[in-house]
This record gives structure tokens, sequence and C-alpha cells, in this order.
């Protein structure tokens, strides 16, 4: 199995005729992901190398049945191009734009919570790849293979390196999940790992944090009351200064919370093993799986 998305996954992709929208939905098109439509607001009638463009994602999932979309618009159209999936029927938003204002990820939030019924993942982050099955989003797909390694990361860059290191220890992966670096992001390390718990093809799990704010301590606190599987961790930040925002907008020390040490500390104290390089992550999965 996988988590979010699979071969069942049926796409559509808001902002398709925009460069990156059609380059990364081709690419995720290429890779098997079927991609079944686009929304581009005054273009309806067109299409993109064969796929449909509708002027709302309510025309889009009453022509199509799309069950999953991926948001590709500039930040000032995110949010309401979320909602609008949101309120048409989409399951599964996610949004790879960033730079979206932060009272706009908290109304698309706050929105969310209230159906309860529709899961975000992001804004600002790589998507989601389950290996042989589909990949929604921007995760250079070519060097992951399936097997039983769950991997969620904040921080894109380090989902690639750390799934990469895997790879070369002959490790497969379940599903690879970016939750991206915002302040407000659709969905937590919790949610994540959550469903990676209940999921039986995922033996381990790998959870890539960052500096700032308090989701891993959170997470921690979980992985020791609910979750049986191995969890390892990493912190991006052990050399951060603090005060300093470090790339994300979610990536800010405040004195001693917040930091590399502190996330660690805490992961640690609840039984999480937490490398302190994407090597050492890789070491000790070997180390636990045999490899």
């Amino acid at each position: 199995m996988s988590i979010f998305v699979d071969s069942d996954t049926r796409l559509c992709v808001s902002g398709i005729t925009g460069r990156e929208g059609t380059f990364h939905a081709m690419n995720n098109r290429r890779y098997g992901t079927e991609v079944v439509a686009g929304v581009t607001p005054g273009k309806e009638g067109q299409d993109v190398e064969g796929v449909p463009v509708f002027n709302t994602f309510a025309k889009a999932v009453a022509e199509t049945g799309a069950n999953t979309a991926m948001v590709f618009v500039p930040p000032r159209f995110a949010a309401d191009s979320i909602l609008e999936a949101a309120d048409a029927g989409i399951s599964l938003v996610v949004c790879i734009t960033e730079g979206i204002p932060a009272h706009d990820e908290l109304r698309v939030y706050t929105h969310l919570q209230r159906s309860g019924d529709v899961r975000l993942v992001g804004p600002n982050c790589p998507g989601i790849l389950s290996p042989g099955k589909a990949n929604v989003g921007i995760i250079p797909a070519s060097f992951f293979k399936e097997g039983n390694v769950g991997v969620v990361s904040r921080s894109g860059t380090l989902t690639y390196q750390i799934g990469n290191e895997l790879a070369q220890r002959g490790f497969g992966n379940s599903s690879i999940v970016g939750i991206g670096g915002d302040p407000v992001p659709g969905s937590s390390f919790i949610d994540v790992i959550a469903e990676f718990e209940a999921d039986p093809q995922t033996e381990l799990i790998v959870m890539s944090g960052e500096i700032g704010g308090s989701a891993e301590e959170e997470a921690a606190e979980y992985i020791a009351a609910n979750v049986s599987k191995p969890v390892v961790g990493y912190i991006a930040g052990f050399t951060a200064p603090p005060g300093k925002t470090m790339g994300h907008a979610g990536a800010i020390v405040s004195g001693s919370q917040g930091t590399a040490v502190a996330k660690a500390e805490a992961l640690e104290a609840k039984g999480v093993r937490v490398g302190r390089t994407p090597t050492q992550v890789a070491d000790i999965a070997v180390e636990i799986l045999g490899g």
C-alpha cells in the first residue's frame, strides 16, 4: 500500500497552463500519475498536451472525476484555489506554491478544520511520491523505488537527500511526503506519521525536521504514545544562529526554544533515534531494518 496518492489518484492541476504548472503536471503524468484535468479561469476549452482545461474545479470534478488537486498558482491566488478545490469535492489538495501570506494560510487551515473531510499537504512543499504508483508534485522520482520506508519532511531538498541516502543503501519507500516549512502547514508530522503507522507497507518511518516551531516536539509526544513502528529523526540546523530565519518562514528560533539540539533531545527522550547528518539517518535505518 501507500499513503495519500496511489494508482487510484485522479489529478487536477490548478495553474496547469503556466510554465511551471505544465512542466510538473507533465512530469507527473510521465511517471504514471493519471492527470485528468487542469483549471485556469478563462481558458476552458483549451488543453495542455491532451489534458482538458476548465474554468473551475467544480466543472473539472464533474467532467473528469478528479479526486486530487495540485495547486501551482501565484501566492495571491493560492488560498482561494485550495478552498475552491475543497468545495468542489476534492479530498486531497497538494499546494506547491510558496510565499502565501500567513493570514491566508490561517484562513485556509481554519476552513478545512471545520469541514474535516479534506486533507491539505503544504503549502510550500514538494508534494507526495508513492513510488511505482503516483507522483503529485515536484519530487524527482527517478532514484526512488517501492519499499518499506516512509519519509515525512519539512524540507523539500532534505526529502530528496535523505531519500537518496536510503536508496543508495538499497531501501525503497512506501510514500514520501513533504509537508512544507511554512508556519501554518495543512498537514503536520503527526498527521502523516499516523498514516504511516496504519499503513501495512511501511515498516520504518523517517522524520526530517528543522529548527523553529514546536512540531517535532509535539511529534515526539505523539510517537511515544501512539506509534509502534521504529522512527528515525533528523533535524536540520544544528549550526543555525539563534533568531535567524533559515530558508523557511517557519524556521525561526526564539531563545533556546526550537533549536536543533532541543528538538533532537525531545525526540531522543521519547525513544526516537536522531541522526546528525542524512548519512547517519541511513546508517540507523540499516541497523534497524538490516541492509
